[in-house]
């Protein structure tokens, strides 16, 4: 483990301005914080965050970085608070801490290539500073590096998988090359021990083998390249273990078969040398047809730079070669820690506008490097966030969705019974937008139904398309109900009973396909009640109207109990109807019948519409009443008038202040009531307060 001078003494090797109290500060508080903890190698816990900040100065990281590598475990594994980083060593190590820890809480789902994916997203989303990312690989890389201390095979087998299918190709997307490499060997090692040992053992034999082969041909190309004025940094190596294994599995061929296991980098000055060194060494031995690349004029995604081919060398064997100079070795090196290094120091922009194009955003006009620290933000999936279901499951919405789209978005039936939501463990309105790594959990019940209200608050399409779905599929059953009591009061107009053919043979004169399209069509008068009845029985139509008005006064009212507001009629907003109130419809053509209190001022005025005589039934879902309420101006007053609506059990869903003075404030309200006597307790309530000077109904 590094001792506190040596770790400072790395930072301020490269970093001579480095804050070296925050460095201190943060040692001493990490130890304390994580005192006698224990690793599964039995070494104190300390030695981790420490491990790790150690393995970030290899990349000659910021100050803040080393102080969040060093702190990233506190808040997670200890007594530690966010308030406390914050207050200790800053704003920005706290959000860095902070964007760490959330990721450490995140348990992987990767039984399957989608939620793996999924998950390597989600990392990204989270990490907007990109300082994060990089702490959270150097975590897992120490955590790879001691694995083998982990007593339970299943533990570190699912640790290995996890590395392999999120965190090494995560390395990749972001060009930290080396990160990846170890990454999968160890991971590698873990997986496939057998196809571990036995590449790693024909790896020794052929180092025995060949004795000094790399340095011999490592040489060879040096001394060809200086012969030619340009100098060169050559270094070989062999292939990794994974790299190998995964070619044979690939290419479904032997070791023995495979002929590139070796590979040179070759570094020179600059861009222009790169090329002079590629032709001299393709002059020098033949190159294999197809292996040549150049990511120098067309760089990948993720940023990286250099010149890849392969050739026959003159041991009869092929091999791999890589030409860069050395600012594209460091980013190949380590990705996007390298440009963070390189940005961070000079605080000017390079010249590469747009560095790691799909992945990273990182806008090259910073001034500074407080105003790069600003602008360096993964851009990547800005318009999606992700949450996670109480068992882990990652779902992907777009942004500004709530509880509602999370839903649908598990399962459409999961949807349709939503009645509410916990949001990290507290219940909230189902109307919340969801942040990224919020755990969502789904409250349902089977007796719920969607809502049409939910298309306002909705973000995603399948959402709305469930909801709508259900919605129309409501609509005409209710219709079709509806107009079934409507039919019931028409037919009792004709002048003698129906025969068993009749209905039949009215479809038929109406052109409508069935019984409920009928329905439909009288409830919503697309088709008119003389015209039903002169389908019903020719000639009786003119005849039955006349009945109906004088038989006006004695016809039944039509109950609409069991049908739904807003869906097969809608409440007036003039007067807003409650159970209890008499009520009267208005139909018109293509429209859902208007429900309105009979002594609404609405109707005296005349309206073009026909009348129906409704009535409640036995309505339990009660109304909406809209109360106008005077107080005095003096302390408490607004107080004593909700307490009084609370007492009433009256849930207040609007409230308007409309008028205020020296003296008196009018308030509007829309208050929901079980049924006009409810209604009328509610306001003796009020007016026999003396802080209410006056309650009515508008």
């Amino acid at each position: 483990m590094l001792r506190q001078y040596e770790l400072i003494d790395r930072v301020l090797g490269y970093d001579p301005d480095a804050d070296e109290a925050l460095l201190n500060r943060a040692y001493v508080f990490s130890m304390q914080a994580h005192g006698s903890q224990k690793r599964a190698s039995g070494d104190p816990y300390f030695s981790h965050p420490i491990e790790v900040a150690g393995i970030l100065t290899d990349l000659r990281l910021d100050d803040e970085t080393i102080a969040t590598a060093i702190l990233h475990d506190t808040i997670e594994d200890t007594v530690a608070t966010h308030e406390e980083i914050e207050r200790k060593f800053g704003v920005n190590v706290a959000r860095l801490v902070d964007g760490v820890t959330k990721l450490s809480k995140i348990e992987a789902q990767t039984e399957n290539e989608r939620a793996a994916e999924n998950l390597r997203k989600f990392l990204l989303a989270m990490s907007d500073d990109i300082r994060v990312l990089l702490v959270k690989l150097a975590d897992r890389l120490h955590n790879m590096r001691t694995l083998h201390h982990i007593p339970s095979e299943a533990k570190r087998r699912r640790i290995a998988r996890e590395t392999m299918d999120i965190y090494a190709p995560l390395a990749e997307r972001v060009g930290m090359y080396e990160f990846m490499k170890e990454m999968q060997t160890l991971a590698f090692r873990e997986l496939e021990p057998e196809a571990y040992e036995s590449i790693t053992r024909r790896l020794e034999q052929l180092r025995e083998g060949g004795g000094d082969q790399i340095a011999r041909i490592g040489s060879g190309i040096t001394l060809h390249l200086g012969r030619h004025g340009i100098r060169a940094e050559v270094s070989g190596r062999e292939k990794h273990p994974y790299s190998i294994w995964r070619k044979m599995a690939e290419r479904h061929i032997s070791f023995e078969q495979l002929s590139d296991i070796m590979a040179f980098r070759v570094i020179v000055a600059d861009p222009d040398q790169c090329y002079r060194a590629l032709g001299l060494i393709h002059r020098k031995w033949p190159m294999v047809p197809g292996r040549f690349k150049d990511y120098i004029s067309t760089p990948k995604r993720n940023g990286y730079r250099s010149l890849h081919t392969a050739v026959i060398h003159s041991e009869r064997m092929r091999i791999e070669i890589q030409i860069r100079d050395q600012e594209m070795h460091g980013q190949a090196e380590h990705g996007l820690a390298a440009h963070w290094a390189y940005k961070q120091k000079t605080g000017k922009p390079d010249s590469q506008s747009s560095w790691i194009r799909d992945l990273v955003e990182i806008l090259d006009h910073a001034e500074s490097p407080e105003e790069l620290l600003e602008h360096t933000r993964m851009a990547m999936y800005q318009d999606r966030i992700f949450a996670f279901t109480p068992t882990g499951e990652l779902i992907q919405l777009p942004k500004g969705a709530t509880p509602v789209d999370f839903a649908y978005a598990v399962h459409t039936d999961l949807g349709d019974q939503t009645v509410g939501a916990k949001i990290n463990g507290r219940v909230m309105p189902l109307r919340t937008v969801i942040e990224n790594g919020d755990q969502v959990e789904i409250l349902r019940s089977k007796a719920q139904e969607p809502q049409p209200g939910w298309m306002n608050f909705v973000a995603t399409g399948k959402a709305r398309a469930s909801i709508r779905r259900y919605v129309r599929q409501k609509e005409r059953g209710e219709r079709v109900a509806l107009g079934t009591k409507f039919y019931d009061e028409i037919i009792k107009r004709l002048p003698a009973q129906l025969g068993p053919q009749a209905l039949k043979q009215a479809l038929k004169r109406l052109g409508l396909p069935d019984q409920d399209a009928l329905m439909e069509a009288i409830a919503l008068q697309s088709v008119s009640d003389a015209a039903v009845l002169e389908a019903l029985m020719p000639g009786a139509g003119g005849a039955a109207l006349a009945v109906r008005a004088a038989a006006a006064p004695q016809s039944e009212a039509i109950s609409i109990r069991g049908l739904t507001p807003g869906v097969a009629y809608t409440l007036a907003p003039c007067c807003h109807p409650v159970p209890g109130d008499r009520i009267v419809g208005l139909r018109r053509p293509d429209e859902a019948v208007e429900v309105h209190a009979i002594d609404c001022p609405r109707l005296a005025d005349g309206v073009d519409a026909d009348w129906v005589d409704l009535a409640w039934g036995d309505v339990s879902d009660g109304g909406t009443a809209r109360l106008a309420i005077v107080i005095r101006n003096e302390a408490g007053a607004l107080g004593v008038m909700a307490g009084i609506l609370g007492s009433q059990s009256a849930n207040i869903v609007n409230l308007l202040l409309v008028h205020r003075d020296a003296s008196f404030h009018t308030f509007h309200l829309a208050v929901e009531v079980r049924d006009v006597q409810h209604l009328m307790r509610i306001l003796a309530a009020l007016r026999a307060a003396d802080a209410v000077s006056s309650a009515e109904r508008l």
